[in-house]
């Protein structure tokens, strides 16, 4: 039976939604999954700076209390290095910078204030993905509530919200739901006559691209929802329009220009499979097609070939102008996203100086094999690895490098087997894709593809060597399309089940998601501070270099030396080329000949390594080397210029200098000085910096107890990056005055 309306819109019946509900009313519901996230990561507000919050906030000159707001957080990256320097790993995140700026401006240092919000987001991109899910996704909204219920307690999250720096990750995910959304927005979603729906709202469209922009400035894989955009549009959104067509009777005459009373497009009524759906016309399939044959009364097909006839017509058009027609609103919209993809990716290589960054073999082993046999089987392997975290996350560690994957170096190595099995898993998935394409159904599987595959691509070394072996963290977005696929492979699941079945399989899920909830409230507690967690990693992955090395520098920072040095000893078995644990333990050792040889060896293995040449210069200054000392201090200066003891005893050691030449001579000495501040002041912009050294400076020969030193080792404290910098320039010329 069929039912027409006199116009869109109009006064017609309409039907009932044939979206089925949950029993649960959206308010409900979001107040449930806001209340589980709040639940499973409320433990995190006590929580302290760890790990990497210390580098990026604490450390960071472009974030520390005190540091003005100025457009260094435009050009540095995120860790507050200039994007051109060698050391930089080109994380351009200036977004995520200003947030933590934000954050100190209001509540100052207090961790506190920073875990809340991180929470706040994580459960603001639980209920937007509620909602994405429900209008994108799925047909039933029980479904995008239990896929967002799984997305907020997954334990693999848990680097991502209690982590203070994980906010990039958490609030890119938020701005990529919100920019496809817009993208989606942007399309006419009532066009049904049309292969392709055109542009409804321009406005939409570039929201979307400001949002994806925004997601990209917060972390880098934000700019994979164009992607994900694109893809949906040409697959999802024809397959939207595509559906009508199927099983539903069409105009029996189309309006040709010039005929009379023309009639306005109706509205149809039909029913399908016990259900009434309702389509608008603006036109038919005939409106870039011939008329449709007629369709008979049965067969044995699962979707009937009146359907397929239109979709083959539609993928193999008779001719090439009319398939540019038919894809012409698609091509507008895929020409612009592209064409400011291109554009955005330029920029992006600019800012980083034209260069990619440059990495230790420890950060990506596998990267610097010199086997491409290794290279491909162990980054296999690795998503695989990646998948099976999602799928079962047991084992979790804030840091997977230095020896927690060995590589895999032949293809008789075992774990290959679970390379294959995600291989054709993955090859089953896009086949199913495929097929439901043609049958005109099932967005679930596409969507989740798009999810857990795009977002992914930047991690996967695909394009670019990554900094990391695995990170927890970058798994926060493709999780989305984790979870959607599993959801919907449980309610298939489900409809296969007799009723004990269906029941059993619905405890089952009820008590992965409370074990789930568990895992991440235990996960939470061990974020809390710097020993907890640095402690969990040596238990969790005892073959970890790095794991040892953290502790290990923790230990030396409380002063609990012994148990330091069993831990950078440990390390350095693991793993015989960790400089920087060969430096640290020279700094604990106290015989001089062998802190010597640490240093040494360190710097065999990285020459460039700023604190190893500092140490070295250190102890050969003690031992009356100053030639060599100063030799080693300028070099540690070179390779670390925000290296401020470097600085200090440099600055010691020329008044040391000065102190030996011009014994008894004060009026000499104050020339000498007077000469470096002339010299020093040419620079305008930093005269400030010079006359602050300088009053410091005249003032010492009246002060005792070396007050120099005392002085020299605050320079931290006074001074920010760029004024150390400065002073960087005028030291050396101030030694050039010394050397004479």
């Amino acid at each position: 039976m069929v039912v027409t309306s006199s116009a869109r819109g109009g006064g017609g019946d309409r039907a009932p939604s044939r979206r089925r509900g949950c029993g649960l009313a959206p308010a409900g519901a979001a107040a449930l999954l806001a209340g589980a996230s709040c639940l499973c990561y409320g433990r995190s507000l006590q929580g302290e700076f760890v790990h990497d919050d210390v580098w990026a906030i604490v450390n960071n000159p472009d974030v520390r209390p005190g540091a003005p707001l100025r457009w260094g957080i435009f050009s540095n990256d995120f860790w507050g290095k200039g994007m051109a320097e060698n050391t930089s790993h080109k994380s351009y995140r200036p977004l995520c910078v200003l947030t933590f700026k934000l954050n100190i401006f209001l509540t100052g240092m207090n961790p506190f204030y920073f875990h809340a919000v991180n929470v706040i987001l994580h459960c603001l991109v639980t209920l937007v993905l509620m909602y994405t899910c429900d209008k994108t996704v799925f047909k039933n909204r029980g479904l995008a509530f239990v896929t967002a219920l799984l997305f907020a307690v997954h334990p693999v999250h848990t680097e991502a919200v209690a982590g203070i720096v994980g906010r990039a990750d958490v609030l890119a995910c938020l701005l990529f739901l919100l920019a496809f959304l817009s993208y989606n927005r942007s399309v006419d979603q009532c066009c049904a006559g049309e292969c392709f729906p055109p542009t409804a709202s321009p406005f939409f469209l570039l929201l979307s691209l400001f949002l994806g922009t925004c997601a990209m400035l917060v972390k880098e894989t934000g700019i994979t929802v164009f992607g994900v955009c694109l893809v949906y549009d040409l697959f999802s959104l024809s397959h939207n329009h595509d559906k009508s067509s199927n099983g539903v009777i069409h105009q029996h005459s189309l309006q040709q220009p010039g005929s009379s009373s023309p009639s306005a497009p109706p509205v149809h009524l039909l029913r399908e499979n016990g259900k009434q759906q309702r389509f608008p016309h603006k036109g038919a399939w005939g409106g870039c097609h011939a008329p449709l044959p007629p369709e008979p009364k049965s067969s044995g097909f699962p979707v009937s070939p009146r359907a397929v006839w239109s979709l083959m017509r539609y993928l193999t058009a008779s001719s090439s102008r009319n398939f540019l027609l038919t894809m012409r609103p698609f091509l507008k919209r895929a020409i612009l996203v592209i064409s400011y993809v291109i554009v955005v990716l330029y920029f992006r290589l600019w800012i980083m100086g034209g260069s990619m960054p440059l990495f230790s073999e420890q950060d990506n082993p596998a990267s610097f094999s010199p086997y491409i046999l290794t290279r491909f089987l162990t980054y296999s392997y690795l998503l695989a690895f990646n998948m099976w975290l999602l799928l079962a996350p047991v084992t979790l560690c804030y840091d997977w490098q230095v020896g927690s994957i060995p590589l895999v170096e032949t293809i008789w190595d075992t774990r290959n087997l679970a390379t294959i099995l995600l291989a054709i898993v993955m090859a089953l998935l896009s086949l199913h894709c495929l097929a439901a394409f043609k049958r005109l159904e099932h967005r679930e599987v596409l969507m989740g593809l798009l999810f857990l595959v795009f977002p992914f691509i930047p991690a996967s070394n695909l394009f670019f060597r990554v900094g990391f072996v695995v990170a927890e963290r970058v798994l926060y977005m493709p999780s989305m399309g984790y979870c959607i696929l599993f959801v919907h492979g449980l309610s298939k699941l489900c409809t296969w089940l007799n009723r004990c079945g269906a029941t059993t399989l619905s405890v089952s899920t009820v008590l992965l998601l409370l074990l789930f909830s568990w895992k991440t409230v235990k996960q939470n507690e061990i974020w809390l501070s710097r020993e907890s967690l640095f402690r969990s990693g040596v238990q969790t992955l005892p073959h970890n270099a790095k794991v040892h090395y953290n502790y290990a520098n923790f230990l030396k920072d409380q002063g609990r030396n012994k148990e330091a040095i069993y831990h950078y000893r440990t390390a350095l078995k693991l793993y015989p080329r960790h400089a920087s644990a060969l430096n640290n333990l020279g700094t604990l050792t106290r015989d001089t000949a062998e802190a010597k040889l640490y240093y040494q060896r360190a710097l065999q293995l990285n020459p460039q390594h700023n604190r190893a040449l500092f140490n070295l210069g250190n102890l050969l200054k003690s031992q009356e080397k100053k030639e060599e000392a100063i030799t080693l201090l300028k070099d540690s200066i070179k390779y670390g210029p925000e290296f401020a003891d470097a600085y200090s005893r440099q600055m010691i050691s020329f008044l040391q200098g000065i102190n030996l030449h011009n014994k008894g001579n004060h009026k000499k000495k104050k020339r000498q000085l007077t000469e470096w501040k002339n010299m020093a002041s040419n620079d305008a912009t930093n005269k400030g910096l010079i006359s602050k050294i300088y009053k410091q400076l005249t003032q010492y020969g009246k002060k005792a107890n070396n007050p120099v030193e005392k002085w020299a080792k605050g320079l931290n404290r006074h001074f920010f990056k760029e004024d150390i910098q400065v002073a960087n320039r005028h030291m050396k010329k101030m030694l050039n005055i010394s050397d004479c």
